[in-house]
């Protein structure tokens, strides 16, 4: 039976794991997105395992599958030897071939060696499960041996002697992918289509006392990939890419019952038919599935189903195949290659991510983010997951094809543990602002920490060691917001430092690089009306080297910086203290950190100077945000020949674009705005207009980020070499309305105020 605080069976004999072929003074004022009273845990609930990596032993090949119990773990795949954490591919290598089985605490061998062979092709373990007395040890894939013990493509281990059961066999037609197994029943499923001589297509069950073929009959259209009984015995949930069973419609997962194997609970039309299931996991009152899809429209995330009536208690809709999933303390642990989650609210398409985290109660990603590179293989990094403990701490092992975990060298396996949370968040990137008269306003990109997403933020003023404000605030990777707060207690003429640090409540970064501003006397002419005329995005890139681009708007609209564009270029567009950022034109922009829905009204406004002649994307609205994006529109680009152009997609791409070059090595003012019938695209240049299209009225509907400096520009008009901007971009600012005519030459006078 499953233990339903850490989905292990009772006893702690470990699981079925399976994984397929195919994871604060009163002096000043505080404005954040959470404002904490308790300084953050280490740990934030329900997330209990670490994300630091513990050092473990490699494999030089692909693990497919796990097993653990009794502070062992056993691991089975492709692979030919083990070698120490931290050595090179090649090096202090010992043979193990296609099995290993490692001290769940240490990460190291034990003396358990056997050898899983093949007399043609390629042998491999793709499914081991320990009975529920840890006496013994299944393992099913493809090998005709164990130890030179004639074998079909399932064996049985005695874990004490670590030798194979010569009483035990049965011949099984191709390959094992998934095992599981009660005190008195094995269930197979995989690729074969006879067991024991006779017919049994995809789904078997023998008995544990002499290999003996079982009546159980779940016959698959296709191949078997996952299996799992259920917590009273009763059931056996199936996975895989099959249609049907025993001549039912249900596509990819279905309930069977446990002596019968007769339909307990079809699932037909419930997972998209380019999409399977490739591994099944339980709780005490839930089963839970890893799915993988190709093609258009495909399920590639979880499932979460409740055993009391077999129906759906939640799916997510990532994008990137699960692998792997494991239950701990009423987390939902996940092996896949996750690159885009926006349709959760999560992180737009982007690199992969290998390893998450889920309460079994709710979708939402929680903040467990350490990762592993795709590695060798398919590739697509993590296949197989199990959790087990040994003394007092409680282990999460991962296996599969990645040759990296934390950006570091470490191939095949890795493993996680429920303390000590070691990692501290990343120092934080702070900017001062003095735009109002007798106040600093100090604000910061919030941290990441790769295990925690709350977080204790620590002010210092000059120089002292005690803060001088404390705060909290949640952030993700994808979701860094800025955080402010505001110094009163400061003289106007005088200059005052700050850093700050960040903590998860155990571990605290270093305090950040000083940054200093001297307190202004009276207010700057032109951010004053930028902010008074309603901006809800104002970037002024005062900052220097990070990826921070602090909103002087109030509404905490933060940029980030990407590729490390140039810093503090002066003279800036308008007079006084700030700073302009410069863009090599090749792959270095700005993007808003939150995501936006479509404005049906806007205006853009920024500052540019440049004498390049490849052209490049100014300023718009796309859906992506670490990569070009796929939908693009509302925005400002110059052409090769230095004529600007303003374009939106109404029916198609619709644009304006001045009849004068811009490239010319100066400061020029560039407002685009559009509003409703009547008013439509305007595009004005040094505050006076220079085109006009009074009839288009709509652009493209779509949630996106405002970006800077660069983005996809396929498609449009006279597109440039370049989709990225060469040159400097100063006081860019984002308006939820139609800026008027006067209003952009009310700015533009301001430029030297």
């Amino acid at each position: 039976m499953m233990n339903g605080s850490t989905g292990q069976r009772s006893g702690g004999r470990g699981r079925v794991r399976a994984a397929s072929a195919a994871l604060c003074l009163l002096a000043g004022a505080l404005t954040a997105t959470a404002v904490g009273g308790s300084p953050a845990a280490a740990l934030t609930p329900p997330v209990a395992i670490t994300a630091d990596d513990l050092s473990t032993w490699q494999t030089n090949g692909i693990v497919w599958s796990m097993a653990a119990g009794d502070g062992v773990v056993y691991a089975g795949g492709t692979f030919s030897t083990l070698r120490p954490p931290k050595a090179a591919p090649g090096t202090n290598e010992q043979p193990a071939v296609n099995f290993a089985a490692f001290d769940a605490a240490t990460g190291a061998p034990t003396d358990c060696s056997l050898s899983f062979t093949i007399s043609s092709g390629t042998a491999t373990v793709r499914s081991l499960a320990l009975s529920p007395d840890g006496e013994t040890l299944y393992a099913g894939g493809q090998f005709g041996a164990v130890n030179g013990e004639g074998v079909s493509n399932f064996a049985a281990i005695d874990t004490a002697t670590c030798t194979v059961r010569s009483n035990f066999k049965i011949a099984v037609s191709a390959t094992v992918r998934a095992l599981a197994v009660t005190s008195d029943t094995v269930y197979l499923a995989g690729d074969f289509t006879s067991v024991g001589g006779q017919s049994r297509s995809h789904f078997a069950a023998v008995s544990t006392a002499g290999a003996s073929l079982l009546p159980f009959t779940a016959n698959a259209d296709e191949v078997a990939r996952a299996i799992e009984v259920t917590p009273d015995g009763q059931n056996v949930l199936l996975g895989g890419d099959f249609f049907r069973i025993n001549g039912t419609t249900t596509h990819a997962l279905a309930v069977v019952d446990a002596t019968t194997g007769q339909l307990t609970k079809s699932y037909a039309g419930f997972i998209h038919n380019n999409s399977t299931v490739q591994d099944i996991t339980t709780d005490a009152t839930g089963f839970y599935t890893g799915n993988e899809g190709t093609g258009g429209g495909v399920f590639d995330g979880r499932i979460a189903l409740n055993l009391s009536d077999f129906q759906q208690r939640w799916r997510d809709t990532c994008l990137g195949a699960t692998q792997a999933v494991a239950v701990y303390s009423g987390v939902l642990y996940s092996g896949s290659h996750a690159h885009d989650c926006s349709s959760m609210g999560a992180f737009p398409d982007q690199p992969r991510k290998h390893l998450l985290a889920q309460s079994v109660d709710d979708p939402t990603l929680l903040p467990w983010f350490p990762d592993t590179n795709d590695g060798i293989g398919e590739p697509v990094g993590p296949r197989v997951m199990t959790q087990t403990a040994k003394g007092d701490r409680d282990y999460l092992w991962v296996g599969g094809e990645f040759t990296t975990v934390n950006s570091a060298p470490q191939q095949g396996l890795t493993r996680f543990a429920n303390g000590p949370d070691t990692g501290a968040p990343w120092v934080p990137n702070v900017s001062l602002s003095t735009l109002n008269p007798g106040k600093i306003e100090v604000n910061w990109q919030t941290s990441f920490d790769t295990d925690d997403g709350e977080l204790t933020y620590r002010i210092y003023k000059d120089g002292s060691n005690t803060p001088i404000h404390t705060t909290t605030g949640y952030s993700v990777f994808w979701n860094r917001p800025q955080l402010s707060w505001t110094d009163t207690d400061v003289v106007p003429g005088e200059t005052y430092s700050y850093r700050i640090t960040a903590s998860d409540g155990t571990n605290t970064s270093v305090k950040s690089p000083a940054q200093s501003a001297t307190v202004a006397t009276a207010a700057e002419a032109y951010p004053a009306r930028v902010k008074a005329d309603g901006a809800t995005l104002y970037w002024r890139y005062d900052e220097g080297t990070s990826t921070f681009a602090h909103d002087s708007s109030g509404d905490l609209n933060n940029g980030f910086l990407r590729n490390g564009p140039a810093y503090r270029q002066t003279p800036a567009a308008v007079a006084g203290p700030s700073t302009a950022i410069g863009f090599n034109g090749t792959n270095q922009y700005a993007y808003s950190n939150r995501q936006h829905p479509q404005p049906t009204r806007f205006s853009v406004e920024t500052w540019i100077r440049t004498t390049t002649n490849q052209g490049g994307k100014i300023i718009g609205f796309g859906n992506l945000n670490q990569q070009n994006s796929t939908r693009h529109d509302k925005h400002v680009y110059m052409r090769n020949d230095g004529r600007l152009v303003f374009g939106v997609q109404s029916s198609g791409t619709r644009t304006i674009a001045t009849s004068a070059a811009y490239n010319d090595g100066q400061w020029h003012h560039v407002v685009a705005t559009q509003g409703p019938l009547g008013q439509g695209m305007a595009l004005y240049v040094d505050g006076q207009l220079r085109a006009s299209n009074i009839l288009v009225s709509g652009n493209e509907n779509y949630p996106g980020y405002w970006r800077v400096g660069g983005d996809n520009l396929s498609g449009w008009p006279n597109r440039p070499t370049s989709n990225f901007f060469a040159g400097q971009i100063d006081e860019t600012a984002v308006y939820p309305t139609t800026l008027t005519g006067s209003q952009v030459s009310a700015h533009y006078a301001l430029r030297n105020s």
